[in-house]
C-alpha cells in the first residue's frame, strides 16, 4: 500500500470521485504560511513541500501568490509581528504553523477581522475564528505505549524524549504518551528531556541524562529524535531498547542496520510534513466559498516491521517519509468532516 493509500484510507472516504473547483474563483487570492520554527528535518521537507505544491498552484493559475515565511526565532511575539505585517501586505488567507496554540490568538483575530482566512496546521491555534488541521497527537502517544505492551507485557522503565517546550504538539504527545502509561502501568517513566524534534540535540540530552538511569527498556518519542537516542545509548554498555522512530531517513535507515544484522524490532509514527500542502488546500477551498468544518483531522503515519523497507526506499536521504496532497485530496477530507 502506498503511503498516500496508508493516510488518506483513515478518512473513511466513501463517496464517489468529485470535481475539482474552477480555477478562475481564488486565481487572484494570495496566500501566505507562516512558519515557526524550521530547525530539523521535519520543517525542512514541510517548507520543500510547500513550495513544490504551492509553486504549481500558482504556475497554473489556481492563486496568485503562496508565499512562505519563518521567524528566526521560535518566539510568539516575533510570530504575532509576522502575522501582522501579513495583514499589512494584503494577503487573504494565513497558513500557520503556529509557535503557541493561545500566544497567538490576538494576532489570528486581528487578521479574521481583517477579512483574512486562517488556517493553522500541526501547531494548532485556538482562536475559534481559525480553522484547524491535526493529527490526533494524544493518540499517536497513546499508541506508542500501546506498541511496546505487546512487545514487553511485562513492562519496565521508559526515558521520553519531548519535542520542543511550550509548543501543542509537544504538549498533545506527551500527554498520549502519559495516558499510555496510566493504560498500562506495567510501564514506569523515569526520565525526561526535550529533543527538539532534532537528532543532535536528543543526542546530546539522552547522553547527559543516562547516568541518572536505570535500565531502560523502551524510549517514547516525538520524531526526529530516535536516531540521537540510539547514537547516544550506543556509546555506553547498555543493551539497546526499544526506540520508538519519527518517520526520518536516517532513523529508518538505522531501524533497518540493525533489523538486518540483529533481528531489531521497533516502529514509527508521525504526521506527514506534507501536512503543508493539505493546508494549503483547505484555504484555497474557502476562499473558494467551500463550507467548511473548523476542525479537520488527518492520520498520523506510522511505519511497522513489515513495511520498512518500502517506506525507506520512497523517503529522500536525509528526509521525512512524506506524503503531499491535491486539491482533491483536500476535497474529499473536507466532505468527510461534514
Amino acid at each position: 500500500m502506498t503511503i498516500r493509500k496508508m493516510l488518506l484510507a483513515s478518512a473513511a472516504i466513501a463517496c464517489a470521485a468529485m470535481p475539482v473547483s474552477a480555477f478562475a474563483d481564488t486565481s487572484g487570492k494570495k496566500i501566505a504560511l507562516s512558519n515557526n520554527y524550521a530547525g530539523n528535518s521535519w520543517r525542512q521537507a514541510m517548507l520543500t513541500s510547500w513550495s513544490k505544491v504551492t509553486g504549481e498552484a500558482v504556475k497554473s493559475g489556481v492563486v496568485a501568490a503562496a508565499d512562505p515565511f519563518t521567524t528566526a526565532e521560535n518566539q510568539a511575539t516575533e510570530q504575532a509581528a509576522q502575522i501582522q505585517n501579513m495583514i499589512l501586505q494584503g494577503y487573504d488567507a494565513i497558513v500557520l504553523n503556529a509557535a503557541s496554540p493561545t500566544a497567538l490568538n490576538g494576532a489570528v483575530k486581528e487578521a479574521c477581522d481583517a477579512g483574512i482566512t486562517v488556517v493553522s496546521f500541526d501547531g494548532i491555534v485556538t482562536e475559534p475564528c481559525a480553522w484547524r488541521i491535526a493529527v490526533k497527537f494524544k493518540e499517536m502517544g497513546r499508541s506508542e505505549v500501546e506498541y511496546l505492551s505487546k512487545k514487553l507485557p511485562e513492562g519496565g522503565n521508559l526515558l521520553e524524549i519531548r519535542g520542543l517546550a511550550g509548543v501543542f504538539v509537544d504538549d498533545e504527545i506527551s500527554a498520549g504518551i502519559h495516558e499510555g502509561v496510566k493504560q498500562f502501568p506495567q510501564f514506569k517513566i523515569v526520565g525526561s528531556v526535550h529533543g527538539d524534534w532534532a537528532q543532535d540535540v536528543a543526542q546530546k540530552a539522552v547522553a547527559g541524562i543516562l547516568p541518572s538511569l536505570p535500565e531502560i527498556v523502551g524510549v517514547v518519542t516525538q520524531g526526529g529524535d530516535g536516531y540521537g537516542a540510539a547514537q547516544a545509548i550506543a556509546a555506553t554498555d547498555r543493551k539497546m531498547p526499544i526506540i520508538i522512530m519519527g518517520n526520518r531517513e536516517d532513523e529508518l535507515k538505522w531501524w533497518k542496520e540493525q533489523k538486518d544484522a540483529k533481528g531489531y524490532e521497533t516502529m514509527s509514527v508521525s504526521i506527514a510534513p506534507g501536512v503543508s500542502t493539505l493546508a494549503f488546500w483547505v484555504a484555497q477551498q474557502i476562499l473558494d466559498g467551500k463550507e467548511v468544518k473548523k476542525d479537520l483531522v488527518v492520520p498520523f503515519l506510522r511505519i511497522d516491521q513489515d513495511n520498512l523497507e518500502t517506506n525507506l526506499a520512497n523517503t529522500q536521504a536525509g528526509g521525512v517519509a512524506n506524503v503531499e496532497y491535491t486539491q482533491a485530496d483536500a476535497i474529499k477530507v473536507i466532505e468527510s468532516a461534514k
